[in-house]
């Protein structure tokens, strides 16, 4: 029997349902999420929300609806600022009105890091979610969905940041000991459920979370569903992975850009779900036998479908199903039958496929002449095995704001490693053909050992770790201080995550390439070329594309600038060492490396004379 609820769930600009059906089909679940409503962009993607909320419920019939955030884009029409756009709130919540699908079902929404931008503290006026949700609940929580044949626990993940700071450095969620206290609590008291779905905005890869860590905490979870990461630009079409402990996670594209939503049911407590895309029909689920890649054996009775008697199939469309047709490794088992409602059914003896993997194969027309198709690899063998992708997996499983911390680190320590040890190691005699491995360790001795450019560019350095790189409004009307281990805002500290990975940004794109371009400059120096000179004598092929590309990156530190004032305000611009300073400071050590006295590199320049001349 297959029991009787589907849960639909839109996540991240996505939408996901989760499905529960029994003999006679009588209810279903969404969850909602990242839809991204905007005053400013893509005028088509609220009607496009208020059908789906309309129309396609009327289809799927949902009994409880998970929103999980990023209801609004709160983007100024710059695309630079961030801030809470009161009519975007207001769009969203005449959607919910106007479709009365809070009349159709329960409807809960949480926050996404959208929806915490330039928020002071929970209570303040900014803070529209309070107002205009459905919810209107900060925090995470438990909901229990109590059916005739048991009851399944829906937790939320609340880890958006309070207080909330403008784009881009609430990108990570951050739980304190008091919030993961809380979810231990929930994640006990799940445990008398028939299964327990965890859901949130953040994947659990960017959300910092204290001992023993997030997916340990929601390891008796069948899954965790989440959004945020928007297909990654459309590279990513598919992230999905599992926990060691079993739990899946599985993050779902945006219903912002690509109107994706999910399908999940659990059928005899075997989760099984589509990803799909809106207003696409039939919307075919199988639901026996599972996907043997989603399968979890620490959570599932996947014994079940071993002794299941039918292949069951959910299918859904606005106009009347014609035909479901099932296939089991390219041979046509038959037409499954209606059983009630979008229930298809058809017998089946699952002893002929015990061994190995095989594929199974539905397609579903309806009296449109629409046609839809699903298929998955299963298996009934405790020891076969699938894995999932690769990439989906380290974006899916990694802790990036630990990854970040050891890259900067790094990055930063290898720039401080060159300049020290070339500074105290002796200067080896040139002799013979010049190579690059050898200027450019002549380089680097030239550079350190000049003390205007050692201590500035050393300075940078230890800067770019210890101090703050700006100062000015995080918050609207709230100073703050911004440095690479993290976000002094609102009396609060925000540790660091997002700033890690600025970090690394500035000092691959930045300081680094700035160090090496002074070096080459130096060397022309050294080779007794002033700046007009070297124009004249150098190659272009070499001198053009190398000065080419420090203008470049000088433009996006200088961008960089005017997105610090547009996003934080004018005093952050002014204050901003890393920024607004770090360009003066580059103008003047590029003038300094042209203007510098020659008898300041008299050794050097005879040194190659000598060594050209031999």
């Amino acid at each position: 029997m297959l029991h009787s609820n589907v849960y639909l769930a839109l996540q991240n600009s996505l939408v996901a349902i989760t499905l529960l059906l029994g003999a006679v089909f009588q209810s279903s679940l969404w969850q909602v999420s990242d839809i991204h409503i905007s005053k400013f962009r893509d005028p088509k993607r609220a009607p496009d929300f208020e059908k789906f909320c309309s129309e396609t419920i009327d289809v799927i019939q949902p009994a409880l609806v998970l929103a999980t955030g990023d209801l609004t884009d709160a983007k100024t029409r710059d695309k630079l600022g961030s801030e809470q756009v009161e009519d975007e709130w207001k769009t969203y919540q005449s959607i919910l009105k106007r479709s009365k699908v809070m009349e159709k079902t329960k409807w809960i929404d949480i926050k996404g890091n959208h929806d915490s931008f330039n928020i002071p503290r929970l209570d303040s006026v900014q803070n529209y979610y309070r107002k205009y949700s459905a919810w209107h609940k900060d925090g995470s929580f438990h909901y229990i969905h109590t059916t005739s044949f048991g009851n399944y626990s829906f937790i939320c993940v609340d880890a958006t940041l309070s207080p909330g700071p403008k784009r881009p450095y609430n990108f990570f969620g951050i739980l304190n000991m008091n919030q993961m206290a809380e979810l231990s609590l929930m994640a006990t008291e799940s445990l008398y459920s028939n299964h327990t779905i965890w859901f949130g905005h953040y994947p659990t890869s960017t959300i910092i979370s204290p001992s023993p860590g997030i997916r340990t905490l929601m390891s008796s979870a069948t899954a965790y569903l989440c959004g945020h990461l928007h297909t990654m630009g459309g590279l990513m079409p598919v992230l999905h992975s599992q926990h060691r402990g079993g739990t899946l996670e599985l993050e779902l594209g945006d219903w912002m850009d690509n109107r994706r939503y999910r399908i999940l049911a659990f059928d005899h407590d075997l989760l099984s779900f589509a990803d799909l895309n809106f207003e696409e029909w039939p919307v075919v689920l199988i639901t026996n036998p599972k996907s043997f890649l989603y399968s979890s054996s620490t959570h599932e009775p996947l014994v079940k479908i071993l002794y299941s008697t039918h292949i069951r199939i959910l299918a859904f469309s606005p106009s009347v199903i014609i035909s479901v047709k099932v296939y089991i490794d390219g041979v046509h088992l038959g037409n499954a039958h209606q059983v009630s409602g979008p229930l298809y059914v058809l017998k089946w003896s699952p002893q002929n496929y015990s061994e190995g993997f095989h594929h199974i194969d539905v397609t579903v027309q309806d009296a449109s002449g629409r046609i839809g198709t699903r298929g998955h690899l299963f298996g009934m063998e405790e020891n076969l095995s699938l894995r999932f992708d690769f990439w989906s997996s380290v974006i899916l499983l990694t802790d990036h704001y630990v990854l970040a911390r050891v890259l900067f680190g790094l990055t930063v320590l290898i720039q401080i490693t060159l300049l020290v040890v070339f500074r105290h190691l002796q200067k080896p005699a040139l002799k013979g053909k010049l190579g690059l491995l050898t200027l450019t360790s002549y380089s680097l001795h030239v550079f350190s050992k000049t003390n205007t450019f050692y201590y500035s560019i050393l300075f940078l350095n230890l800067y770019t770790i210890l101090g703050p790189w700006f100062v000015g409004e995080l918050i609207d009307g709230q100073m703050g201080a911004c440095f690479s281990f993290g976000v002094f805002v609102g009396g609060s500290f925000l540790q660091g995550s997002m700033t890690f990975v600025v970090g690394i940004l500035q000092m691959m794109f930045f300081n680094l390439p700035l160090m090496a371009y002074l070096c080459w400059c130096l060397l022309l120096r050294c080779h007794g070329h002033s700046f007009r000179s070297h124009l004249r004598h150098v190659r272009r092929l070499v001198a053009v594309p190398v000065h080419l590309a420090m203008v470049l990156l000088l433009a996006w530190q200088v961008y960089s600038c005017y997105f610090l004032q547009r996003t934080y305000g004018t005093l952050a611009f002014f204050l901003s060492p890393m920024r607004t300073w770090l360009v003066l400071l580059t103008a003047a050590l590029i003038y300094k490396t042209w203007t510098l006295k020659s008898s300041q590199l008299r050794t050097y320049i005879t040194e190659i004379k000598n060594c050209q001349s031999s």
